[in-house]
């Protein structure tokens, strides 16, 4: 009888709640995960046992999490690129890798990118002075080129005296600023797709999302109404990407649907992505099982959808209210919501509440999208305490 092969350790840097949603399917699949945590207690910690608190920027503390494990992957993109590439050195199997994570983690990389691949992207240009931004054309959105998450890092500016905080986070960051025209556009999609070291490579449905205030609120999948043709595109653009940058797991392609019928990309993820959380109960292989399979090239899953319908809606923490004090509900928020509900899928990520944070969200899939809506919605805002305790 030949002796089984031990399934090997994958190396994870970051431990927010990305990390913590690899654990489950990880658990399943038999595979120990090693993560590097910025400090105790965080989302991840919480589940991984095997880790290591430490700073992504600090190269020994990479190489002391990565020692045995033939593969690194990532829960966000702020590895420094150099120290990416050592680890490459080193032996490590770093995926993505740094030659397409810098895609991910430089807006002007990827914007020189989607140019020279022809594929649609809002117009564009590095600017260096609030004067270059007027040359360009207001209104407009100034991006820092690094660093920017869940709206921070960009702003929407009319004028010159608009340019000046985007400037100066840009200064003090030391990075560049980019303009990019305010589009017309009827909503955003996100196509996400999953590419393994040979080549091979899955698709899921182009979904909706919503964003407030530059974070995003709650995605639609499949998006609802969406033109087949500019569905496929949005796909086909998913996966160009994905192979001419040498994508390694997830990438999430966001995208404007213009008001004149076209799509544009707007951001990239390499990585599991909020736009992709529907999955963990709406398709036959979540995105976070899919990311596992990719980054170890173990055969990658069905994409395909199980429901008609499957509508993801984040929990957020909720501004302090004057007379009530902190508002939310997480552990006691589970009575009301799962009898009210039985098929809801609930996924908390172990943190506290602070107003905006996410801190969890919630799926429901039918074969009825207003009921899907309506439920999703509801449980979201219970969680919130943005109903009172008459709605029960």
């Amino acid at each position: 009888m030949t002796a089984s092969t031990p399934a090997p350790t994958l190396a994870v840097v970051g431990g927010g709640q990305l990390a913590r949603m690899m654990a489950q399917p990880a658990i399943a699949l038999g595979l120990p995960l090693r993560l590097l945590a910025e400090a105790e207690g965080v989302s991840a910690a919480q589940v991984i046992p095997d880790h290591v608190v430490g700073d992504h920027r600090d190269l020994e503390t990479l190489r002391r999490v990565t020692a045995g494990c033939p593969v690194v992957t990532f829960d966000h993109e702020h590895v420094p690129t150099e120290h990416l590439h050592a680890l490459e050195a080193d032996g490590v199997a770093v995926r993505p890798g740094p030659r397409a994570l810098v895609h991910a983690q430089d807006k002007g990389v990827m914007r020189a990118a989607l140019e020279r691949l022809g594929l649609p992207s809002p117009r564009h240009r590095l600017v260096t002075a609030p004067e270059e931004v007027a040359d360009f054309g207001f209104p407009c959105v100034l991006k820092t080129t690094r660093g920017g998450y869940d709206g921070k890092g960009v702003w929407v500016v009319r004028d010159l005296d608009g340019c000046a905080e985007a400037f100066a986070a840009a200064e003090a960051a030391g990075v560049e600023v980019l303009a990019e025209e305010l589009v017309d556009f009827r909503r955003e999609l996100s196509a996400l797709v999953a590419r393994s070291p040979s080549g091979q490579a899955a698709a899921y449905p182009v979904v909706a999302s919503t964003q407030v205030d530059g974070i995003c609120h709650e995605v639609v999948a499949p998006a609802p109404d969406l033109d087949p043709d500019l569905s496929a595109r949005a796909q086909r653009i998913a996966l160009e990407l994905a192979g001419a940058l040498d994508v390694t797991g997830i990438l999430a392609v966001e995208l404007f649907e213009t008001t004149d019928g076209r799509v544009l990309v707007n951001e990239l993820a390499m990585r599991p992505h909020n736009t992709g959380h529907w999955t963990q109960d709406g398709a036959e292989t979540s995105q976070f099982e899919q990311h596992l399979r990719a980054v170890l090239d173990l055969p990658l899953g069905s994409p395909a959808p199980r429901a008609r319908w499957t509508v993801m809606v984040n929990i957020l923490g909720a501004p302090e209210d004057p007379e009530r004090g902190e508002v939310g509900r997480l552990w006691d928020g589970y009575p009301h919501a799962l009898a009210r509900d039985p098929r809801l899928r609930v996924h908390l990520y172990g943190k506290d509440l602070r107003p905006g944070r996410k801190v969890g969200h919630v799926n429901a899939y039918g074969d009825d999208l207003e009921d899907c809506l309506e439920r999703a919605r509801h449980a979201a805002a219970w969680f919130r305490g943005d109903l009172g305790d008459e709605s029960e």
